[in-house]
């Protein structure tokens, strides 16, 4: 398809279009001539993930492009290309290590770690910004004295766990690795909203059957 085809059937403009291309988030298409290229299903692929990262996700044009870079990046091993690509994600500020209340939320997540039995996160800890993102949250709920420990965190975690296990089922129906990555890249971005809602839905549905309107 030609430029203006593939902007109608993306709803993306083509100064959009061209932009990304500059911006190398999108693949050059097949050059026709020296005025014209030929774009496939592929870049249509490609930019509706773009857009969903960008307008959905919020996600900043470098860090899109940081994240496809990985996505494409065939020499890597898929997890280790999908873990690259999710830790590109925005994520929440480092946690200060001064501070005592980090030090002890760095004990409890330890210790739910190895109450799970997750080896290969805890291997992990010293570079994975979720394990950094689950120290924060747990810090401010202890600065604000309230418990968040690790036996109380691991109902959680095994709910989170099952989570998981239906997100890479599904991501493994999609027949080529490069779907199956994007799947997951868009997973992050739109499924947690998705999770999040659900939450706080179901807290709504127990909240009033526990105490009513009143």
């Amino acid at each position: 398809m030609r430029l203006a085809e593939l902007s109608e059937r993306s709803g993306v403009s083509t100064a959009t279009i061209k932009y990304y291309l500059r911006e190398g988030l999108l693949a050059p298409g097949r050059q026709i001539n020296t005025t014209t290229a030929e774009y496939d299903e592929e870049h249509l692929r490609r930019l509706r993930l773009i857009r969903s990262m960008i307008q959905v996700g919020r996600v900043p044009v470098a860090t899109v492009r940081e994240v496809l870079a990985h996505v494409d990046d065939d020499s890597l091993p898929r997890a280790i290309r999908l873990g690259a690509a999710m830790w590109t994600l925005p994520q929440v500020p480092e946690p200060d290590e001064d501070d005592e209340y980090v030090r002890a939320a760095h004990q409890e997540v330890t210790e739910l770690l190895d109450r799970l039995g997750w080896g290969n996160a805890k291997q992990l800890t010293t570079i994975s910004p979720a394990y950094r993102s689950l120290v924060v949250a747990v810090a401010a709920f202890r600065r604000l004295g309230y418990g968040f420990g690790a036996e109380l965190l691991a109902s959680y975690a095994e709910l989170m766990h099952r989570t998981a296990v239906l997100d890479l089922d599904n991501m493994e129906t999609y027949a080529t690795e490069a779907e199956q990555i994007e799947f997951a890249i868009l997973g992050a971005i739109l499924n947690e909203p998705v999770l999040q809602a659900l939450h706080r839905l179901a807290q709504e549905e127990e909240t009033t059957r526990r105490y009513g309107f009143e």
